[in-house]
């Protein structure tokens, strides 16, 4: 391949605009990746709207992370077999749809089922185009540029999700006109902006697309799919009932979860007993990688464990509205898009154990403090402790994904991939899942008695205050346990100028 900078070689040979391809993946994966935190500000506006509880409107976002966790194994074998081109377009008009049934559910209880359904079609898009992203970016960068272009990559994995909560509670916060037409505070004109932006890309896609992942001929392994399927799939179904069911239901959280453990074992020991394998699980054998994909792991529990609480926190207790909350973030976002790149040059010339270890300590450092938030905490308070956390986010996300994608030789990438942005959405679906129970719980059993409501309306609220603060304190703590583990975790990486055990025959084991 072409070391030009603007012009490459596909892999027919045929040259191709690499900047165009890049800036058309992104735009177009920033547009998509918006809707995975965008609704988190909208959550109270659903629960009134369609007359359902927090837990019940958080399946807006486990349903989400659960079918994006069961299609993202399923990516290596796509990314190898389909041509990179219509892989991408087929994604895509797939997102289209899911946002288009999702934005015209009609708000009744009885069609929640119908929005669900519109966020799994969303999902199993993500689950397709975000490995994805990240293989191409493998394939069209040499290694020693590979930590910007996963900076590059890290503005959409990373500022997309952080501004989603500021875009939307700007958009429900009163009705805006631009360029004549009226936009409705609505939550569903959240999906106005991301659908438009996926139907140019599938437009521009026709012609800037090109084929840069080599493909091989694959029968799908229709065992391991299977496997795969209802391992994953049960796994995190069983987290996704814990808000609803509790800890204890066996039939819909613990039978669930022992059954997805099963099946993921029976899974992962097949893999190793094909000689083509639909997921190369022999990857794991390397430690460099292993040990990446735990953190990457860690940094999204411990980034979820505060994110997806505070716009909660920012209007039950301090009464904000939607766009005042998300507001309140956007110094994050702003700081996670500025660091992403940066971190990704830093990355290139001083490696992933430095900046992982400086990463989960910051992170650790400006999450102490939301354990003791409190009903008068002054928002540019909570403001800039947030974006700290950001900052330290993304001095971890990004290089940890290229080190992770570096550990590995160039043919093991797609199954890199895959297994790595899937350990990301189970510990995402898992933490979800985990904190939205907590929270819940401890909120029902410290609510006030109903009574109290009429009898003294002042003390009944000021009580309910405090439930939720003692919720959304644990699920502060939950996340800055996250990142003390990271940061004991990030001690083992190899330094960057330590052998990595790349020099691996995945049939034979380490040489």
């Amino acid at each position: 391949m072409e070391t030009d900078q603007t012009k490459a070689l596909d892999i027919h040979g045929k040259p191709y605009s690499r900047v165009a391809l890049v800036l058309i993946i992104l735009f177009t994966t920033f547009a998509g990746t918006l809707n995975q935190t965008s609704l988190g500000t909208a959550i109270p506006t659903l629960m009134k709207d369609f007359d359902i509880s927090m837990a019940t409107a958080q399946q807006a976002t486990t349903w989400f992370l659960l079918v994006n966790g069961i299609m993202i194994p399923v990516s290596a074998y796509l990314m190898t077999r389909f041509r990179t081109k219509w892989l991408y377009e087929v994604a895509y008009i797939l997102l289209f749809l899911g946002m288009l049934l999702t934005a015209v559910t009609p708000a009744k209880s009885e069609f929640w089922p119908l929005f669900i359904a519109g966020r799994a079609l969303q999902a199993l898009s993500v689950g397709i185009t975000m490995p994805l992203m990240q293989l191409v970016m493998v394939n069209i960068f040499p290694e020693k540029q590979r930590g910007i272009a996963m900076g590059l990559s890290g503005l959409v994995v990373g500022m997309a999700p952080a501004i989603g909560p500021t875009l939307s509670g700007w958009i429900l916060e009163k009705d805006h006109v631009i360029l004549g037409l009226t936009l409705s505070d609505s939550w569903r004109s959240i999906f106005v902006f991301p659908m438009i932006v996926l139907g140019i890309s599938i437009v521009l896609g026709l012609f800037f697309f090109k084929d840069v992942i080599p493909n091989r001929k694959a029968n799908l392994e229709w065992l391991s799919l299977i496997l795969s399927t209802i391992g994953f799939g049960s796994f995190l179904w069983g987290f996704t009932n814990v808000a609803t069911d509790g800890w204890g239901d066996m039939m819909n959280v613990i039978l669930p979860i022992v059954i997805g453990i099963a099946f993921i074992l029976l899974f992962g020991y097949r893999q190793l007993k094909l000689d083509r394998p639909f997921l190369n699980v022999r990857v794991f054998k390397n430690k460099q990688f292993t040990i990446t994909t735990i953190l990457v792991a860690l940094a999204m529990m411990a980034m979820m464990g505060v994110e997806m609480m505070l716009p909660l926190y920012m209007q039950n207790v301090h009464g904000l509205s939607p766009l005042d909350s998300g507001l309140a973030l956007l110094p994050g976002a702003l700081m996670m898009g500025l660091m992403s790149p940066i971190s990704g040059i830093a990355y290139d010339k001083v490696g992933a154990k430095r900046l992982s270890r400086i990463g989960f300590a910051i992170l650790t450092i400006a999450t102490f403090p939301f354990i003791f938030l409190g009903i008068d905490t002054p928002i540019h308070y909570v403001t800039v402790l947030y974006a700290l956390r950001m900052f330290g986010i993304a001095m971890v996300m990004m290089p940890l994904t290229a080190s992770a994608m570096s550990a590995l030789p160039v043919k093991d990438a797609a199954d890199g991939t895959a297994a790595n942005n899937t350990a990301r959405q189970v510990a995402s679906a898992v933490v979800v899942a985990l904190l939205t129970s907590v929270t819940q719980n401890i909120i029902n059993n410290n609510t006030p008695a109903h009574h109290l409501m009429t009898e003294n309306p002042i003390q009944y609220a000021s009580k309910m205050a405090d439930a939720s603060l003692q919720g959304f304190h644990v699920s502060f703590g939950i996340g800055m346990m996250f990142a003390i583990a990271g940061f004991i975790v990030a001690n083992f990486l190899a330094g960057k100028h330590e052998k990595k055990d790349i020099d691996v025959d995945y049939t034979k084991g380490v040489k």
